[in-house]
């Protein structure tokens, strides 16, 4: 099981009686560290420090006391960011009408591997696009990544 699979419900709860969305979270290693990293969001925006140390207080005695993670780690509770990866059918739906970079796997329908496009629609499977004058509807499989910039 992913360490963000077993992350996800210790964190959830204290995200949600803080009023945040749980945004992502990803353990990654980083030259010899390890980072167990949660994003969290606000409906409205507006992440702040005093968010990210709420929470890390909730959470890093939960995490002591289920020990999760065999490994010695860093605990970064930080914003979704201003510029951000849509990974999930939620992520995108939360953007729709808005301009987003997307990444293919390779080129097809014309579009080159990176382009910007309007977000129209989304399902689990696939996602529509606005380009230029033209409606492309594109599996999800085939994208390598989806980033949005709300700056």
């Amino acid at each position: 099981m992913a360490v963000s699979d077993v992350v996800r419900p210790l964190v959830l709860p204290i995200t949600e009686a803080q009023g945040l969305i749980l945004w992502d979270i990803e353990f990654v290693k980083e030259g010899s560290e390890w980072f167990l990293r949660v994003y969290i969001d606000r409906e409205d925006g507006g992440i702040g420090i005093e968010d990210c140390e709420a929470v890390s207080r909730a959470l890093d005695p939960l995490l002591d006391e289920a020990d999760p993670i065999p490994q010695s780690y860093h605990l970064e509770i930080c914003s979704a960011g201003l510029i951000r990866d849509l990974k999930t059918t939620e992520h995108v739906s939360r953007f729709l009408g808005r301009e987003a970079e997307i990444r293919l796997y390779k080129g097809e329908q014309d579009l080159p591997k990176k382009f910007n496009a309007l977000l129209d629609g989304v399902t689990d499977e696939d996602l529509t696009l606005s380009v230029g004058e033209k409606t492309v509807v594109i599996q999800r499989k085939n994208i390598s990544k989806i980033r949005i910039d709300l700056i």
